[in-house]
């Protein structure tokens, strides 16, 4: 799906400069555009190895395992359907403290275990648990404590100083984050009222 919005978007672009007839000026942002999405991968490779690298060590050092037994009693709060001790649960907190570091790229893999877990306990039902639609609301609110990528983003294009956004960027997650689980809550809430139906237009 993705890729089709992408393509459509290019597509409509490119109609629209030939319309305004600036050909010119649409040929020379292709060159440019892709010369700077190549040097914007490059430097970025080195930033997302250094992260990554140190993602490997504190899993190593035992710090993401002391995050995710931290942040069990949330995770409990918010699934309360999980069992105890289900990898479900564990995947799902590695997910959350991956994103708290700023780690979306090494989030992802615990994200994907985490919903073929939860699709497990849904017995693999084309309708989306509850479990599931939450996760994924909580996932996209992504409370982060350094936003790496918006970091090294920053740095690429030259700001005076780069990590400037953690203070902005922790409140708008922080604000997100907290509308995710208001809005989960509240959901759960008019489930158990009947207010809204268990089925698939409206889990």
């Amino acid at each position: 799906m993705l890729n089709i919005l992408w393509a459509a978007m290019i597509f409509i672009g490119i109609i629209w400069g030939v319309i305004q007839g600036r050909i010119p000026e649409l040929g020379q942002a292709v060159l440019t555009s892709g010369q700077e999405a190549a040097e914007l991968c490059i430097s970025m490779l080195g930033i997302m190895c250094i992260w990554t690298g140190v993602m490997e060590v504190a899993k190593k050092g035992g710090l993401i395992t002391q995050l995710t037994h931290i942040l069990s009693p949330f995770v409990s709060f918010i699934f309360p359907e999980i069992p105890r001790n289900h990898p479900a649960a564990d995947h799902i907190s590695l997910n959350i403290a991956a994103n708290l570091l700023g780690l979306g790229w090494a989030s992802t893999p615990s994200g994907l275990a985490a919903m073929k877990e939860l699709a497990a306990l849904n017995k693999y039902s084309p309708c989306a648990s509850n479990a599931m639609c939450d996760f994924l609301i909580l996932n996209i609110s992504s409370l982060q404590l350094i936003p790496v990528t918006i970091i090294a983003y920053r740095s690429q294009y030259e700001a005076a100083n780069p990590a400037d956004i953690i203070g902005p960027g922790l409140i708008a997650t922080g604000v997100s984050t907290l509308a995710a689980i208001v809005f989960i809550k509240l959901i759960r809430l008019f489930h158990r009222w009947g207010s809204i139906p268990h089925d698939c237009g409206h889990s």
